[in-house]
């Protein structure tokens, strides 16, 4: 496994709690990176010497602003181009938009700012607009991630949602709180997972605890037990008990290779995926990991 990518999730937890979220983020959610650890990663994937880009993500990052500020400027010493994937919250005015950003000027290569129904109340717009104008003054290029509302099928494009209106996949919370309000298919047509590359993925996350995530929830292991280059060099999905059924025909075989119980209909791929990997926990808990990923772990 080649990775040019690697994406920090550096907290779950989050000031919103977006019914659509992978992750299940909220002001509740525990798990938060330190510097130590991050230093730790960022020696691994300089070592691995195939990684260009680096971004930090959550829950939301900007929470934790010192720790944010400190791995932005390691990463960018270290040669990796630097990306950052926000709601913006932290954006009151022009000028603290201006203030939050100006550290990141010259060291961040793309601003990633979520604006829809989900993120936030009336003045996300107006919030997201300082936003992108204090990124525009300070020479940060800055796209805006907008989720469409529940009710159409995900669509097929591999790996981060690109730039504008996308579809809402059902999985993480939003196949708590959305997949009732939106039509569902028989499961056996769910054969390809439409959103992940698991035979060469090209980019993991890494979690606080250190879980490397294919897709969120689903881990090949943890780089404070064994460093991401031996993680990468091992990867087989043919060998993975998850990522290979998955990958061979999608969530239908990896519920008929298990004999797992499930529902008859789905609103997406994501959906079955989700429900059969939460069955499947009990007897797979090294590899579907960490509890923040199925759902809400309070400190």
């Amino acid at each position: 496994m080649i990775l040019t990518g690697l994406h920090l999730l550096l907290t779950y937890e989050c000031p919103f709690e977006c019914d659509h979220c992978f992750v299940w983020s909220s002001p509740r959610q525990t798990g938060t990176m330190s510097i130590a650890r991050f230093e730790r990663i960022l020696d691994q994937a300089a070592e691995l010497r195939s990684i260009e880009w680096m971004y930090f993500e959550g829950g939301e990052p900007f929470l934790y602003y010192t720790t944010l500020r400190h791995a932005v400027n390691a990463a960018a010493a270290r040669g990796f181009k630097v990306g950052i994937v926000t709601n913006g919250f932290w954006a009151n005015g022009p000028e603290e938009a201006t203030e939050a950003l100006r550290d990141f000027a010259g060291k961040m290569l793309d601003l990633s700012v979520s604006s829809d129904t989900y993120h936030g109340g009336a003045d996300r717009e107006r919030r997201v607009g300082w936003v992108r104008e204090a990124a525009a003054k300070l020479g940060i290029p800055c796209d805006v991630i907008r989720i469409a509302e529940a009710g159409r099928p995900a669509g097929s494009r591999v790996g981060q949602l690109p730039p504008g209106t996308s579809p809402v996949m059902i999985r993480g919370r939003a196949a708590a709180t959305l997949s009732e309000s939106t039509p569902r298919m028989p499961w056996a047509q769910f054969t390809a997972c439409p959103h992940e590359d698991l035979r060469e993925p090209g980019r993991v996350h890494v979690d606080p605890f250190g879980n490397v995530h294919l897709c969120q929830g689903l881990v090949i292991g943890n780089v404070f037990e064994h460093p991401l280059k031996d993680l990468c060099a091992q990867y087989r999905p043919e060998r993975h008990p998850i990522a290979g059924p998955i990958a061979l025909g999608g969530p239908a075989l990896l519920a008929r290779r298990y004999g797992v119980e499930h529902h008859e209909r789905y609103v997406d791929a994501c959906h079955m995926c989700d429900d059969v990997r939460r069955r499947l926990r009990p007897r797979f808990a090294n590899f579907l990991a960490p509890d923040q990923m199925y759902g809400p772990v309070e400190g």
